[in-house]
């Protein structure tokens, strides 16, 4: 028996060999199918997807052979991958001396025909072959020849096509590794950023407590100083007027007929009229510096600077400071008539709480609530809908009592616009505003939240009805 050649590119082509990873492995349908296509077209009893290596010769899938592995120095296929583009034939084995003497041909399975196509790689390199065997000496026809090749062609396809799925499946695999990485990733930057928004919102809260609070503080010290010299010299110019009053009254006791000249001045300035009139005018200056008083004192007792801890309040005082905070906007404009306040105060007892931000959230809340009745008459007053205003009395309705749950509620509800189902579970974010640029920030309700939820353990929720209005609850836990 002769040595069996090697290729020219032996080395090359065991590498692309190797590249299918595919040695040693579990039988395939599709090459089964392969091989047993073969040996039917060609009418062969065994038929062989044969694979060589550097030492043997194995096989992927067997048609009519027990064995799975043969010495590539017997193998016949180690021949054929030697002429890549060609099939190897050979009629009567006993017949050609590079195989008479081969213990394949010998022996057992006495081997006395083969047929083999090269399988070759799309680079060009032999790795293996596609061949039939009989046990007698035969010869193939035109079209069997032209099968077997093809379907060798069909071999190198599904070995393409397994690599090829095999690579796929890794891509999946990746895909599924970087997608789980990625979903962690985003996971995590939520996370990140949902800490970062209410960093951002206790930061603007804080902020937009600290400088309302100074401001107001502010304002309501320098108003402080001049009301309270206008206040304390009203009742010295009411003494001052009566002392004035009663010395003319004695200038007319005693000089009923003044000179000319009086006489005229006296007409001139109407000096009854002046007499009766400057004490309403003491009365009603009187009036409106205990009203700046008032509006001082709630302005202090609003912003509550000097209140950064946990207090006991009376919820009502805060609401009561904050309705006259916001009188202005409760009475009667060119777009509405007066805003009516309705009190259903309930027995609340004093609530812990940071004042000052509990204040900025009824603030807050009351404004929305103006904001909304404002928005109502507009536009409907605009015939953008079909409510009859005439038949509306704009009000807002403050309700406190102690739920079930030991909680301070305080409810305001409001008949204005009400709010729209698109835009209520965006109502808490951070910068969301339904109101034109200069009217809103997108910051009170969000900030709201923070303080009544984050800041408190407590509640803000709603309910609303388009055209009808909107009612919030704000819920503070009570300290037993």
């Amino acid at each position: 028996m002769q040595d069996f050649p090697i290729p020219h590119n032996e080395q090359d082509r065991l590498k692309a060999l190797l590249k299918y990873n595919i040695l040693d492995s579990y039988s395939e349908q599709a090459f089964d199918d392969l091989t047993a296509l073969a040996a039917y077209i060609c009418g062969t009893p065994i038929a062989l997807v044969s694979l060589v290596d550097h030492s043997r010769q194995w096989f992927k899938s067997k048609v009519g052979i027990e064995a799975t592995e043969t010495p590539r120095e017997m193998a016949f296929c180690a021949h054929t991958i030697c002429q890549p583009t060609d099939l190897l034939i050979i009629p009567n084995t006993l017949n050609d001396q590079r195989f008479a003497d081969n213990p394949l041909v010998t022996s057992d399975p006495n081997i006395r025909f083969y047929a083999g196509a090269p399988l070759v790689t799309p680079d060009g390199f032999a790795i293996g072959s596609l061949c039939v065997i009989d046990l007698t000496p035969r010869e193939l026809s035109i079209e069997q020849k032209q099968a077997l090749a093809a379907l060798s062609r069909q071999v190198i396809s599904q070995l393409e096509l397994r690599i090829n799925l095999g690579k796929l499946k890794q891509n999946i695999i990746h895909r599924q590794q970087v997608e789980k990485t990625l979903r962690r990733t985003n996971l995590n930057l939520n996370q990140v950023v949902g800490k970062l928004r209410q960093t951002q919102v206790q930061l603007i809260l804080n902020e937009k407590m600290s400088s309302l609070g100074q401001m107001v503080a502010g304002i309501a010290h320098e108003i402080n100083n001049p009301i309270n010299f206008i206040h304390a010299n009203i009742g010295y110019l009411k003494t001052a007027f009566k002392d004035v009053v009663n010395l003319l009254s004695l200038y007319q006791e005693y000089y009923p007929q003044p000179h000319q000249e009086i006489q005229t001045q006296a007409d001139a300035i109407d000096v009854e009229f002046l007499v009766k009139d400057l004490p309403n005018i003491f009365a009603s200056m009187e009036t409106g510096s205990t009203r700046i008083e008032k509006i001082i004192l709630s302005l202090r007792n609003f912003s509550r600077l000097d209140e950064a801890e946990r207090k006991f309040v009376d919820l009502h005082e805060g609401i009561d400071n904050t309705l006259l905070i916001l009188q202005h906007k409760l009475n009667d404009t060119t777009t509405y008539p007066e805003i009516k306040i309705i009190k259903k105060y309930g027995n609340l007892p004093q609530v812990q709480c940071y004042a000052a931000q509990m204040n900025q959230t009824f603030m807050n809340i009351l404004s929305n609530a103006i904001d909304a009745i404002e928005y109502l008459w507009t536009k409907n007053k605009n015939n953008l809908d079909s409510i009859n205003l005439e038949t509306i009395t704009p009000k807002i309705v403050i309700r406190t009592e102690i739920s079930p749950e030991n909680y301070a509620v305080v409810r305001i509800a409001d008949n204005g616009i009400g709010i729209a189902e698109a835009i209520q579970k965006r109502m808490f974010d951070l910068f969301f505003s339904t109101k034109s640029v200069g009217k809103g920030t997108g910051l009170g309700l969000s900030i709201s939240y923070q303080i009544v939820v984050k800041k408190h353990g407590g509640n803000l929720k709603y309910k609303t009805q388009l055209g009808k209005g909107t009612e919030f609850f704000i819920e503070i836990p009570l300290k037993n």
